[in-house]
C-alpha cells in the first residue's frame, strides 16, 4: 500500500448492502475514524495513527474518494458535487434523518468490538461524516461518539439541526444518561459549515452531556489556502504541542481512553 498506508492492513467489509474497504492499525479496544470530505488523505491516517499509539486499533474506512490522495481544495469540491449529486449512501439536504451508510458504519462497529472487545467501540465523523458518530449511538457497542465540524445538513433550513433522525437522537439521550456516556463536539467558532445555532441546539438537547470545543480560527494551522475547518486535520497546527487544536487533539483521544477502556 506504499509508504501513505505505513502500519495499516486494508480488508473489506460489507453489510449485505454496500463494500467498503477498510485499513487497520494498532491494538486494544477499538475506534472507528471516519474521514472528512474529500477522502481517506495522509492526515486523517496521521491522526489514526496517534489513536493508536494510545493503545487502541483504529479502523479507518473509505466511503469516498481515493484513499491516500492527498486533499486540494479542487479534489474536495469534486467529491463534494459527487456526494450531493451521485452518491445514494449520503443525504447532504435531509432535515430529521441520518445518512444510509449509517447502516453499514453500524455493522462495522459491531465487528469491531467483536474483534477488539474492550468497554465499547469509539467514533469519530469528520465534515460532510460529522454527525455519523452520533447516529451510530442505536448500536449498542458505540460508547464514545465524536463529532469534528459536523457540516449536515446543508442549508439555511438545516442551521439548528444534525443530520440524525428524531428516534437516533432520543436513543442516544437515553444511553448517554443510563450508561453514563457522553458526548464531544469540535468546531472553529464562525465557521459557516458548522453554525452556531447547531452547536447550540446540541446543548440544549444532551445538557451536560454534550462537551463542545469551540475554538478561535487565529489558533488553525496558517498557510492552508482554507478558512478553519478541519480541526483534527487540515488546520491542526502542530507547531505548538501546547497549543488549542493540540489540545483539542489530545482530548479527543483521551475521550476515546476514557470510554474504551483502553
Amino acid at each position: 500500500m506504499g509508504e501513505t498506508f505505513r502500519g495499516f492492513e486494508r480488508f473489506i467489509f460489507s453489510n449485505g448492502k454496500w463494500r467498503r474497504p477498510v485499513y487497520r492499525t494498532g491494538n486494544g479496544p477499538g475506534v472507528i475514524v471516519i474521514h472528512e470530505i474529500p477522502g481517506l488523505h495522509p492526515l486523517v491516517l496521521d491522526f489514526a495513527r496517534k489513536v493508536a499509539e494510545a493503545g487502541m486499533t483504529v479502523y479507518c474506512p473509505s466511503l469516498f474518494g481515493e484513499p491516500g490522495k492527498p486533499a486540494s481544495m479542487g479534489y474536495a469540491v469534486a467529491e463534494v458535487i459527487a456526494t450531493m449529486c451521485v452518491r445514494r449512501e449520503f443525504n447532504v439536504w435531509a432535515n430529521g434523518r441520518s445518512s444510509p451508510i449509517v447502516d453499514w458504519l453500524r455493522a462495522l462497529a459491531r465487528k469491531v468490538h467483536q474483534d477488539c472487545g474492550g468497554r465499547g467501540v469509539g467514533a469519530v465523523g469528520m465534515c460532510l461524516t460529522g454527525g455519523f458518530a452520533l447516529a451510530m449511538m442505536t448500536e449498542p457497542a458505540v460508547v464514545a461518539p465524536v463529532l469534528s465540524q459536523p457540516s449536515l445538513p446543508f442549508g439555511k433550513k438545516g442551521q439548528a439541526k444534525i443530520d440524525c433522525s428524531a428516534s437516533e437522537l432520543s436513543c442516544a439521550a437515553s444511553r448517554f444518561d443510563k450508561e453514563n456516556l457522553s458526548l464531544l463536539g469540535l468546531r472553529f467558532k464562525g465557521d459557516v459549515m458548522v453554525p452556531d445555532a447547531r452547536f447550540e441546539m446540541l446543548k440544549e438537547t444532551f445538557g451536560p452531556r454534550f462537551e463542545a470545543i469551540e475554538l478561535d480560527p487565529s489558533v488553525a494551522r496558517q498557510g492552508t489556502g482554507q478558512p478553519p475547518h478541519s480541526v483534527l486535520t487540515i488546520h491542526l497546527d502542530r507547531s505548538d504541542p501546547l497549543g488549542p487544536t493540540m489540545k483539542a487533539r489530545d482530548r479527543v483521544i483521551q475521550f476515546f481512553k476514557e470510554r474504551t477502556g483502553a
